[in-house]
């Protein structure tokens, strides 16, 4: 196994289309791009394999809600006795503006508790990450941190969100492919041109997916292992 990508959110239909699972919606598009199904239920994950950019991958969805996704991500890379280069991290992050994305070589958790869990379970923060910038004011105007990343996308935030998840794709197909510096070089300010195409000159428009398009947020919830 070359790449273990893992890609956050809190499992259940009430959390499909949120900020919070961003992870799971550009983890489902690179899946969808590259032909693999997440099919199968193993530590404590959603788990399926296949090959991205050329490379031998597993992709993996952890069940175990946000606060415990370390549990299942230690349990995947012991599994395959994987070294931290071999994990990419997909998830959103409230501290980049929406539609952003970011790509990083390593780093500290930050405030997601996700991450958090991750580097605590793993004991170490040196692995690549790709962060889906969910942050637009919003919480300025009331909301709770866990309120606001736990709802969904409002009418005007649809095509941002979309196009953020379609970029985090194409960014880890051509990190696989050409490394993270190519990777963040090409994906860490947002694109001024559409039509962007992956590494490997697969067509860029192939198996896009909607970020769920809801026009109203969905239902909240506030508890702390789900943020």
């Amino acid at each position: 196994m070359d790449y273990i990508i893992v890609g956050l959110g809190n499992p259940g239909k009430r959390y499909e289309n949120t900020k919070h699972n961003m992870g799971f919606l550009a983890l489902d598009l690179l899946a969808e791009r590259n032909g693999i199904k997440i099919n199968r239920l193993k530590h404590r994950a959603l788990c399926g394999d296949g090959a991205v950019a050329g490379r031998k991958v597993i992709l993996v969805k952890p069940q175990t809600y946000m606060n415990l996704s370390g549990e299942s991500v230690r349990a995947v890379m012991e599994y395959y006795k994987a070294p931290p280069s071999a994990l990419l991290v997909i998830y959103d992050d409230i501290d980049i503006p929406l539609g952003d994305i970011r790509i990083r070589k390593k780093g500290s958790a930050g405030s997601h508790n996700g991450m958090r869990s991750i580097v605590g379970n793993l004991g170490y923060d040196d692995f690549p990450r790709i962060r889906l910038g969910i942050g637009d004011g919003e919480r300025a105007r009331g909301d709770s941190l866990a309120g606001y990343v736990l709802g969904g996308f409002r009418k005007g935030q649809v095509s941002a969100i979309e196009d953020a998840i379609s970029r985090a794709a194409l960014a880890a197909e051509c990190l696989l492919a050409d490394g993270a510096d190519a990777a963040m070089n090409r994906y860490n300010a947002r694109a001024e041109k559409k039509g962007e195409k992956p590494a490997g000159g697969a067509d860029a428009e192939k198996g896009e997916k909607s970020a769920g398009g809801a026009d109203a947020d969905t239902e909240k919830g506030g508890a702390d292992e789900k943020r």
